[in-house]
Parts: C-alpha cells; structure tokens; sequence
C-alpha cells in the first residue's frame, strides 16, 4: 500500500484484521478465579497431609480419601491446579513464541498434556475413593 493511502486511513481501519480483543478478559479472570480457588483449597491441603498424613501407610491415605469431602475437595484442587498453570504457560506460548506454526503446535502440545495431567489425577483420585488404594 502506498505511503499516500495509509496516511488517509483511519486509527479504526488501521486496526482490523489485527484480531480480536473479545477473549483476553476472560483469560485473565480464569487465571485470576483459579488462583483464588487454590489458595484455601491448598492451605487445607498441605495442613491435612501435614497432621493427618505424615507417616502413614498408603492405607490409611486410601481412609482419609474414602470421605466424599476430601475426595470432591482434591479434585476442585487438582483441576483448578492444572487450569492455572495450563493458562499460565498459554500467555508464555502467545507472547513469546512468534513463529505461527510452532505456536500452534505448542499451544496443542500444552493443551493435550494439561487435559491428561488433569484426567490421569481424577483417576486416581476416584481410584483411591472407591476401590480404597
């Protein structure tokens, strides 16, 4: 485009085409909601496995997550965990990656490896709560 036309266009034509501007809050109040949900939910964590768990046998960590509260609590935890840091390294990925197809592919790559992290945990959560260990 010549030097005469893009002087003519206006700050709103310059800035189409550029992307949209319609997801970034909705990323940064995940992040922010995520982190707000880890904080008690780790603070509650770290002090049951601190004066409920330290020197237990894997039966009696199968016991403590027999109970449907320590059990629903560990997987709001885990996922809540694993979205955060899914988001966290997305941001890295966008800002910092600037070829277009290794973006992509490690957007991907994070996006598979977060959702496996996050269903393998479930399993064994759930495995602990019903079959005991």
């Amino acid at each position: 485009m010549s030097d005469h036309k893009t002087r003519l266009r206006s700050p709103l034509s310059k800035a189409r085409g550029l992307g949209s501007a319609k997801d970034g809050t909705h990323h940064w109040w995940m992040q922010r909601i995520t982190a707000l949900v880890m904080i008690p939910l780790s603070l509650w964590f770290v002090y049951s496995m601190i004066t409920g768990m330290m020197g237990s046998d894997v039966y009696e960590v199968a016991v403590w997550f027999s109970s449907p509260l320590h059990t629903i609590a560990t997987l709001i935890l885990l996922t809540a965990m694993f979205m955060h840091a899914k988001l966290g390294i997305q941001v890295v990925i966008e800002d910092y990656v600037h070829c277009a197809c290794i973006k992509t592919t490690m957007l991907v790559t994070s996006l598979l490896v977060f959702s496996t992290l996050t269903v393998m945990s479930w399993v064994a959560v759930i495995k602990m709560h019903v079959v005991g260990f």
